[in-house]
């Protein structure tokens, strides 16, 4: 039975368990879009899936607390990678790179009560879908050297609701981004030596960049007479669809192992995504706070209005650590940090990257399939909400943290 781990397949499923947390963690980052799997040998197939439970709470500007507003969501990820012979390789990957789901209820600055007593809330759900094509050649050799590349399918809608008396003209405000396709590639390069467990390997993605219908409503221009001074030029519409640009963040991981003996595995990654280059700038929006703003001002104040932006880049780093403890069975365990993309940052996703710890294990049930299972703890970092639009303050939100629980079924032959 000792053919059943060799020292290179000895990850304990790691890839299930490096998650990018909740939304906003790190930007809208997700899945933190997995690599390792792009520069393996032989033949793989797997799927997985997680469940993420954060518990996040702050208190706003007004002093009332804002319950749990981060909602629990599930992801899912699969892939397949094949030798076509000693040189090269293909195979098609799926993951969910980047998404939001919020919630805002009970009575709070990101709320409003209709006359009824019945709450419109805050909302906001963001969701994207990656297929990943792969081709991989070998060199050198002794094939110890891998590049790989391919083209990226990204698909992504989004659905965003803002409501509260503080938030002014963006009162009630919605935006529906129908689903839309945009194309992008990865690139890489690896070095292996599978007699000693060793994979060094760095992954480009493109960013992407989608041609968005907008569909934008702002019920507070027509309910109050905002700007009745304002000249034709500077009119505010309340209803809009528009094309316009939404770009999603390149990236680069940096995946790494090597044998520490011949039953445990040293593991490392690195991921930088330049959350600081990204915004979500619908035209309605822009326009009329714009206007709205300068005009009240008697002069100019701004000239951009952002729905979503982020300060600073994002840097994740984790290590971890496999032991086999049998021929069929290994277990794992991880510790993370996450820099977050920049504080103040939007109520949709308040908090400043995090801490992590993760345990898993991997038990192989034939020498080729696998099914792994873990668990993750996330302390997530505190941070203070501004509304992008305005740089208004909302609340401070601290002392949160996440749970995340994951499952894979894999399959691997050389």
């Amino acid at each position: 039975m000792s053919k059943y781990f060799t020292l290179s397949q000895l990850t304990c499923a790691l890839a299930t368990l490096s998650l990018a947390s909740i939304a906003s963690a790190s930007g809208l980052d997700r899945s933190g879009q997995p690599s390792e799997d792009f520069s393996s040998s032989g033949t793989i197939a797997y799927a997985s899936a997680y469940h993420i439970s954060p518990d996040v709470t702050g208190v706003g500007v007004d002093g009332k607390n804002i319950s749990d507003f981060a909602e629990e969501y599930e992801g899912y990820g699969y892939g397949v990678k094949t030798d076509i012979n000693d040189k090269f390789s293909v195979g098609v990957f799926y993951d969910q790179p980047f998404g939001a789901a919020v919630r805002f209820e009970g009575d709070n600055i990101l709320t409003s009560t209709n006359t009824d007593g019945s709450i419109n809330s805050t909302t906001a759900d963001v969701s994207t879908d990656n297929f990943t094509g792969l081709l991989s050649v070998n060199l050198g050799a002794k094939n110890n050297f891998k590049v790989y590349g391919g083209p990226v399918l990204q698909k992504i809608k989004a659905d965003v609701k803002l409501n509260g008396d503080v938030l002014s003209i963006l009162n009630g405000y919605s935006l529906n981004i129908a689903k839309n396709d945009a194309y992008g590639y990865m690139a890489g390069l690896a070095y292996v030596k599978p007699e000693i467990g060793l994979k060094a390997a760095i992954t480009y993605r493109s960013e992407i960049e989608h041609d968005a219908n907008y569909a934008e409503n702002m019920p507070f221009i027509n309910r109050y007479n905002l700007n009745p001074n304002l000249p034709p030029s500077l009119r505010l519409d309340a209803v809009q669809t528009e094309e316009s640009e939404l770009t999603t963040p390149k990236s680069v991981n940096i995946d790494f192992q090597t044998g520490v003996n011949k039953t445990t595995l040293l593991t490392a990654k690195a991921r930088w995504v330049p959350w600081s280059d990204f915004k979500i700038t619908p035209p309605l929006l822009k326009t009329n706070v714009v206007s709205a703003t300068n005009t009240q001002a008697g002069q100019v104040v701004i000239d951009n209005a952002n729905l979503l932006e982020y300060g600073d880049d994002a840097y994740q780093l984790e290590l971890g650590l496999a032991k086999r403890l049998s021929p069929a069975l290994a277990v794992s365990g991880t510790v993370g940090w996450d820099s977050g993309a920049g504080n103040p940052v939007s109520p949709l996703g308040p908090t400043e990257g995090y801490y992590s710890v993760g345990v898993g294990a991997k038990y192989n049930f034939t020498p080729e399939w696998a099914v792994s299972a873990g668990a993750k703890y996330l302390m997530l970092g505190d941070a203070e909400g501004v509304l992008a639009a305005s740089g208004k303050k909302l609340g401070t939100f601290e002392d949160n943290d996440a749970y995340i629980f994951g499952m894979k079924l894999s399959y691997a032959s050389k």
